[in-house]
């Protein structure tokens, strides 16, 4: 896979969780991807357990909440920019960003305050470069 060109901030797509769209902050400093999810259960099923959960990508739409259901894949502790540990679920989905589709990891967490609804961290970027002083690189802004 060609490695592309990305801002600090980009749109993406999380097909795997049906959510065609949402701002991304890509940040270097952050190790695991994070998406905001609540109402986080677990679920048993095939002898595998599996993460249903709320999500809200659309910063403007705080109604617009989307149901969603992914295998977990880990329970990790991550600690956050402000120096707290938290124990999280850890699912994997394909994201698109520009025309390239990749796997990543990501952890669930309470985003609501936050300005992005998801971080891209470092473990997902080895097929981009980031240009810190630019937006939308890969999508328009709207």
């Amino acid at each position: 896979m060609n490695k592309i060109r990305v801002g600090w901030k980009e749109k993406a797509k999380l097909s795997g969780l049906g959510i065609s769209s949402i701002k991304v902050k890509v940040d270097t400093g952050a190790k695991t991807s994070s998406l905001h999810a609540f109402d986080i259960k677990l679920i048993e099923r095939d002898d595998n357990t599996y993460v249903s959960f709320k999500t809200c990508p659309l910063r403007r739409h705080p109604k617009r909440i989307f149901n969603c259901e992914a295998e977990m894949i880990d329970f990790r502790k991550i600690t956050s920019s402000n120096g707290e540990t938290q124990s999280r679920y850890v699912i994997r989905t394909p994201i698109t960003i520009g025309d390239q589709t990749w796997d990543i990891d990501i952890t669930l967490a309470n985003r609501e305050k936050m300005r992005y609804k998801m971080l891209l961290g470092r473990e997902a970027m080895e097929n981009i470069l980031v240009s810190p002083t630019e937006a939308y690189l890969q999508s328009p802004k709207d």
